[in-house]
């Protein structure tokens, strides 16, 4: 029984979005390691930006200094 857990800053990640992780990583488990989609599990987590950091900032810094994590 795969259980995947996607932690990602609350940045207005849509339902839509969510939906396509969820059957993204399910379909990915289902391809690479033939686990059963239907015992697969999946959680996403959103975090505050202040209670995320990374290079000893916390995001919400990054963020207000235009540090982002978009692909260029």
């Amino acid at each position: 029984m795969p259980y995947i857990k996607i932690e990602l800053t609350r940045e207005g990640v849509s339902r839509e979005q969510k939906q396509a992780l969820i059957k993204g990583v399910t379909n990915l488990m289902t391809d690479v390691l033939n686990k059963d989609p239907q015992l697969t599990h999946v959680v996403i987590q959103e975090i505050e930006l202040d209670d995320w950091g990374f290079a000893g900032e916390q995001v919400s810094v990054l963020r207000e200094k235009g540090i982002t994590a978009d692909k260029k």
